[in-house]
């Protein structure tokens, strides 16, 4: 699988199949090629903080030689998120308008997909920033509902974005002709709404670039991680983001026995095939189910050398 000539990986599927696993041992095999890794966990579970046993925060700590990690806090990052904005509006607004404005703003942070905002404006800084830096970013997404949306938001951010740049640049136009005798106005909101239409259009072509970046789908042979897996995969492709491959996870291996594990071994040889046909065109990592829980480094090593059997 192409993984080593990407910049930006995001690794996500329904929840409990395995992803932040599949996202730690991809990570590890990577910075053991003497690359430069950072990874960013977006979900809000943060189980890297327990794969890894060390602390974990909202900035890159390094876990070993080459591989640095990280776990962004939805909830945070949107009190950020707002904090910032009330910032940018200081000295924009009047002085007996800045409380009423405060409260809207407040109200807004409750409002559907405000999280996904605030989130989508940390991982946009993230790629901006960090990409030189590092040779690999790796995301470990939250379940696949709002992964698809957060990636969605460049597309929907600048169409928004476009439409306030236009209001504003006509209240601007009508402003000079009837009160500043056609004399161009400053605009400081114009001028910072422009620099982040120009922040989420830079992000919006490293996503929708497959020499940059790909996206991991990680399942399970079972009915319903294979059902979230290809409504999701079709969504990604609707919107023009390249999907990598899928990593096949937990599958039983040849030597389980007893008739209740043959009676599950001989479903997931029917899932296998169903797999095969509904993601024939894109490459498969097979990982087998282990015979205990991912719980030192130690076992998340083990997965990490047979994924260095696969990347390239």
């Amino acid at each position: 699988m192409d993984v080593l000539s990407k910049k930006v990986l995001f690794v996500g599927g329904k929840g409990g199949v395995g992803k932040s696993t599949s996202a730690s041992a991809l990570a590890m095999a990577v910075s053991r090629l003497g690359n430069k890794v950072l990874l960013v966990s977006t979900d809000p579970a943060h189980n890297l903080s327990d794969l890894f046993h060390t602390k974990l925060a909202g900035k890159p700590k390094k876990v070993s030689d080459g591989l640095f990690v990280m776990e962004i806090n939805p909830e945070k990052e949107s009190e950020r998120y707002i904090a910032q904005v009330k910032k940018n509006l200081q000295g924009h607004v009047k002085a007996t308008m800045i409380e009423e404005v405060h409260r809207q703003i407040d109200m807004a942070k409750a409002s559907p997909g405000a999280d996904e905002a605030a989130l989508f404006d940390r991982i946009t800084s993230l790629i901006l920033e960090e990409l030189a830096h590092y040779d690999l970013l790796i995301f470990d997404t939250a379940p696949t509902g709002h992964t698809l949306r957060l990636l969605s938001l460049p597309e929907m951010m600048g169409v928004w974005m476009d439409g306030m740049l236009e209001r504003r640049r006509k209240t601007n136009e009508n402003y000079t002709q009837l009160l500043n005798d056609g004399e161009p106005v400053e605009d400081p909101i114009y001028q910072t709404l422009q620099e982040r239409r120009n922040k989420f259009g830079k992000v919006r072509d490293i996503l929708l670039n497959p020499e940059q970046t790909g996206f991991l789908f990680v399942l399970n042979p079972e009915r319903l991680p294979i059902r979230e897996a290809k409504r999701g995969i079709d969504i990604l492709k609707n919107h023009d983001i390249p999907v990598l491959g899928i990593i096949i996870n937990k599958i039983l291996p040849d030597s389980v026995d007893g008739s209740f594990f043959q009676k599950r071994k001989e479903q997931q040889v029917v899932y296998l095939g169903e797999i095969d046909k509904l993601f024939r065109k894109l490459p498969q990592i097979k990982m087998e189910l282990l015979e205990e829980d991912i719980s030192t480094k130690e076992h998340l090593e083990m997965i990490s050398n047979k994924w260095g059997e696969y990347i390239s």
